[in-house]
């Protein structure tokens, strides 16, 4: 596909023509609801659900997909720890009484392999063969929304995390869409709720790094876009620049150009035409940021690339990758001052609501533990059954697959990922839990952890616009000079 370049400031309204790109989302949630056909179709799913409702067990039956192998594998990492933390707390050793009866929870993991039909494989199976009274999952489009899409045809309540939620959005209902405004249009799911964040946050997270950076080094306001075809990149590539437009514009902030290198297939080998027209950028002048929400593997291989051909931006953003330790290490000294999103951070203020364990404490001893470093999506990963936890403190019967469903919508609690409300007015719609993410900066060194091995590169909190609780660790600085 050929570069396009627009012109992204002054605007004064987030205008989104290209949300048809977002149709991958959508297309990820049809093709799990056909994979049900094989086993009888989503008819068969509901009875099997009900069937299993009717029981009266004193079990509550919690499932839980994950992508344990495949290209996404980092995400779910610190599972093992997580859940060890999770089934040792109080609720799950030692059960609770919901509507005068005791029951005791039991959780059953399945592997998504990082693969949509597969995600939708093992919900099937968790509904038929298990009869799970709920089903949570967590990190990606590829997992959460093949599974959510399942829950919500088969009435099965379901919490997901780590998506951004115009993805989920479409892909839960394919009626649903995206407004011009960047908004939810349609019916919130019956069935399906979910945390995270979307495009206006990861802007407001990038935006404030990308103006001090461009004052500090009087860098072009010409950036470099560059967005895979899958379900994450193509909501990027429609979103970000309207919304980067209308953002800066409020703020009377810079006008942005982009210079788009075009869609391009997960797990490419060679970015050398990409690299030449960011390089040329627009109007005689190059392209000095960068954003990007690749898979790792491409990343890896883009940046060697981009360092080798001598194309080197003052500040490089990305989202979904640079997440992870084995990301950094891969890249080594190219990783400096490369930056991200953070959700979870342990020098953040906040504790578990199971226990009352601190964030610093969680990430510590997770690296006690598992004897590797900490990463964000453990974060995430507890509190999907923090917040399962608290929906059925709301019931009065656990199997009731409606209220169950409705609890988990209204939500409103503190936890490991600091306040989620659910049912917030300013959310994009009911049963949507927005976390407000901070800048991080990839540099040498450890950051401040109790029980904190030494570790060569750290994550450290460099810009907290969106999320002022946090405090910042280190200085924000161009990623290349």
């Amino acid at each position: 596909m050929s570069s396009e370049e627009r012109s992204t400031g002054g605007t004064g309204e987030a205008t989104i023509p290209g949300w048809g790109s977002v149709e991958f989302g959508r297309r990820l949630g049809l093709k799990a609801l056909g994979a049900t056909a094989a086993v009888g179709g989503i008819a068969a799913l509901t009875s099997a659900s009900a069937a299993s409702a009717a029981t009266k067990s004193s079990t509550i039956k919690i499932g839980y997909v994950t992508p344990k192998t495949g290209a996404l594998a980092d995400f779910a990492g610190p599972d093992n720890f997580v859940l060890s933390l999770i089934r040792s707390s109080s609720h799950f050793s030692k059960g609770m009484t919901i509507g005068g009866k005791k029951y005791k929870l039991e959780i059953t993991v399945k592997d998504s392999q990082s693969n949509p039909s597969v995600a939708s494989q093992v919900t099937t199976e968790l509904i038929q063969s298990t009869g799970v009274d709920l089903i949570v999952t967590s990190s990606a489009p590829e997992t959460t929304i093949p599974v959510s899409a399942v829950c919500e045809a088969a009435h099965i309540p379901c919490l997901s995390t780590v998506c951004p939620w115009e993805g989920w959005w479409v892909g839960v209902n394919p009626k649903n869409t995206i407004g011009p405004a960047g908004n939810a249009v349609g019916s919130p799911p019956k069935y399906c709720s979910m945390f995270f964040f979307g495009v206006p946050e990861f802007v407001e997270c990038f935006l404030p790094m990308w103006n001090k950076v461009q004052k500090q080094t009087n860098a072009n306001t010409v950036y470099a876009a560059m967005f895979p075809n899958d379900a994450d990149g193509n909501a990027f590539a429609a979103a970000w620049p309207p919304t980067l437009g209308a953002i800066s514009s409020a703020q009377k902030g810079s006008t942005w150009t982009e210079v788009f290198g075009g869609a391009y297939t997960d797990i490419t080998s060679d970015f050398t035409t990409m690299i030449q027209t960011f390089k040329t950028g627009s109007g005689g002048k190059s392209c000095d940021f960068f954003i990007n929400c690749p898979l790792p593997p491409d990343f890896n291989t883009f940046w060697k690339q981009a360092s080798q051909q001598g194309w080197k931006p003052k500040l490089a953003t990305v989202a979904k990758v640079m997440l992870f330790p084995t990301d950094v290490y891969a890249l080594g000294a190219l990783s400096n001052n490369v930056a991200t999103d953070c959700w979870f951070s342990p020098n953040a203020p906040y504790k578990s609501s199971l226990t009352g364990m601190t964030a610093n404490a969680f990430a510590a001893k997770y690296q006690t533990v598992a004897k590797s470093q900490w990463v964000q999506s453990m974060g995430s990963t507890y509190s999907l059954f923090e917040i399962v936890i608290e929906a059925l403190k709301k019931v009065k019967n656990p199997h009731d697959r409606q209220a169950v469903a409705h609890a988990l919508s209204q939500v409103n609690y503190d936890g490991m990922c600091g306040p989620l409300n659910f049912a917030a007015k300013t959310n994009p719609a009911k049963g949507i839990g927005i976390i407000k993410p901070v800048g991080i900066q990839w540099k040498p060194g450890s950051t401040s952890l109790v029980g904190h091995k030494k570790y060569s590169w750290s994550p450290w909190v460099v810009d907290n616009t969106l999320n002022p609780h946090i405090p910042i660790q280190a200085k924000l600085e161009p990623t290349n000079s």
